[in-house]
Parts: structure tokens; sequence; C-alpha cells
């Protein structure tokens, strides 16, 4: 499986880093494609309240980015069935050093979940420190916006708001 570039402009201070896109969203070549998946709810919720998320695919990504909000995932490739983090087999990362030189104005990041997290924290960030790159990121972790995931919307909402916050 191979993933999809990032989604960042130079105005993008928050970074969204997922694991790997499912199986559904690799089908639909887009970010968070499954219907059923809670994210662009989530982060319409947080930054639009009330506005509508039937929309273009186009119009969501161009949402994000004006709100200084970037996307992409940990991982630019691996083997898997399905689209369960737990069977991830050979993952391959993206470059990150690379991604945060371009984009120096990058100051958060944030991980749709803890297999995201977990990831970078053992395949991504040594490399990055090693390097001098990413000590003054703050980083967070997130409620999962997969349907996998099982917790009341209501409850990821409020963890989700801590992306807005701190602008």
């Amino acid at each position: 499986m191979q993933g999809f570039p990032p989604v960042i402009n130079e105005l993008c201070r928050t970074l969204i880093l997922g694991s790997m896109p499912g199986a559904r969203s690799l089908s639909e070549q887009q970010y968070y494609g499954n219907p059923r998946n809670h994210f662009w709810r989530l982060l319409y919720a947080v930054y639009a309240p009330g506005a509508t998320q039937d929309i273009q695919y186009g119009d969501k990504l161009d949402f994000t980015l004006r709100h200084g909000v970037g996307l992409w995932d940990v991982l630019a490739g691996c083997e898997r069935q399905g689209s369960l983090d737990a069977d991830i087999r050979n993952p391959e990362v993206n470059d990150f050093s690379e991604l945060l030189t371009r984009y120096p104005v990058v100051e958060r990041i944030f991980f749709n979940g803890q297999a995201a997290w977990q990831l970078y924290q053992k395949q991504v960030q040594p490399k990055l420190l090693k390097q001098g790159i990413g000590s003054e990121i703050r980083y967070g972790t997130l409620p999962s916006s997969s349907p996998a995931r099982a917790m009341p919307f209501e409850a990821k909402l409020e963890a989700w708001r801590l992306i807005s916050q701190g602008e």
C-alpha cells in the first residue's frame, strides 16, 4: 500500500498525522474517505460549527489549509490486509526531515490516534532529533477519528478542540 502526498502550505502551523490511509480511503484516493470516519465531521465542528460537510473533497482540503492545518500520514507505505493499524507490516515512514525543513512554520503536530503517535515516536522522532529538527514542536495525541475507535462523537470532539487552541 502507498499513502498520499502531504496536504500542506506555507501557512500551516498545525499538522495532523494519521498512521496510514485505510482501504476505503485508498480506493477513493482521499484522506479520510470512509464516510463512517469522523475526521471531516470533527474538523468542521472545531472550525466551523454548523457548516455543511457535504462538499467536494477539494473544498475540504482547501478548508483545512485555510485554517492553517496540514494533513499527512506517518507512513508512506506498508503491507496490510484491511484497514486496522494492528495489521501493519513492513512500515515505510514518510520523509519528515524534508517536510519540516520545507515548512518550518509547523509548530504543532497532532496524531489521529495512538498508533500514529507510536509509529512517529519510534520510527521518526529519534532521527529528526539527531538532525536537530523538530525539538521545538509541540505534540498531542487525539482519539482516533476511525469508526473502529468506539467512543461517542461528543467525547472525541471535546478532545479534538485542542487543535484550534493556541493559534
